[in-house]
């Protein structure tokens, strides 16, 4: 049986308040990831996603329970040397250029000059900062920094990605290019979790999800079962002799004897489809019970 890349088990995570009253962030969470899949975890804001992240990359300790990156405790520092990380909202020397902050970040992993010249222009090709890569940080829109956060999370080419909104603030352009580098990642045999409001990101390229809301974990399920679970619902679109078209939702136990009225009306039968039940409606119905 393999290691789990990212295990957590019971884990509580208290804060204190401004008047220092205790705050419990994170509610014995147990959850596991493992090696080769795309986590997606999603939850509203305040769930304890970051915090979550916060603690997998050893910036904050838990306050009870066991959390582990392979295998190690994630207060190890040898724990964070095979990933890579994307906070929420990436800063950077902004005196500094692309080029110049990833050679900085390629001397803490100890990359070679060699190895970090070839994978500087690597990184700055995928994310499109080839022309930007020899301009001041400072005068980066939002979009630009989060491409460049994401460039030195894979400069030295981890096992493991955690990524915290990794679309935050990119435009459909952007967003396409990063949910493709998540997919080639993937194909390599890496491991990414990340953190997203968006369902129909973790639809599109996750395998599995957790749905986080107060702290606790409500839902974990294969994205392939959620997107295969058919609603005994049918969308049928027909179109009338006059051209216009009609769409209306039947139950399954109905569905033949609607067909037949709406033929014998005269209607032409363009197509039925089954109502499938979103990752939306799934996150939805969780949050709401």
């Amino acid at each position: 049986m393999k290691t789990p890349v990212i295990l957590l088990q019971q884990v509580v995570k208290i804060f204190r308040d401004k008047r220092f009253r205790p705050v419990q962030a994170l509610k014995g969470l147990t959850l596991e990831v493992e090696p080769g899949e795309v986590f997606g975890f999603l939850g509203p804001n305040g769930a304890g996603k970051s915090t979550t992240i916060k603690l997998l990359t050893g910036q904050i300790r838990p306050s009870g329970g066991r959390a582990q990156v392979f295998g190690l405790e994630v207060t190890n520092p040898l724990a964070r040397a095979r990933l890579g990380y994307l906070p929420e909202n990436p800063a950077f020397y902004d005196f500094l250029t692309p080029r110049e902050y990833l050679r900085l970040v390629g001397r803490i992993f100890s990359l070679s000059n060699g190895q970090l010249a070839q994978a500087s222009n690597l990184v700055l090709e995928q994310l499109n900062l080839q022309a930007a890569a020899d301009r001041p940080i400072r005068g980066f829109s939002k979009g630009m920094v989060q491409r460049l956060g994401l460039a030195q999370a894979l400069l030295h080419d981890p096992e493991l990605y955690i990524l915290d909104e990794p679309m935050s603030g990119l435009d459909p352009v952007g967003r396409a290019l990063v949910k493709q580098i998540i997919l080639d990642l993937k194909k390599r045999g890496k491991t990414v979790f990340f953190s997203t409001h968006i369902t129909s990101d973790v639809e599109m390229i996750c395998d599995r999800f957790a749905i986080l809301d107060k702290g606790e974990l409500r839902a974990l399920a294969r994205v392939a079962d959620i997107r295969n679970e058919n609603s005994a619902e049918y969308l049928v679109e027909t179109l009338a002799a006059d051209g216009c078209e009609r769409v209306e939702q039947c139950s399954g136990v109905g569905l033949s004897l609607r067909i037949e009225s709406l033929l014998a009306a005269g209607y032409q039968l363009r197509s039925i489809v089954p109502s499938r039940r979103s990752l939306e409606d799934f996150f939805l119905d969780v949050i709401d019970r």
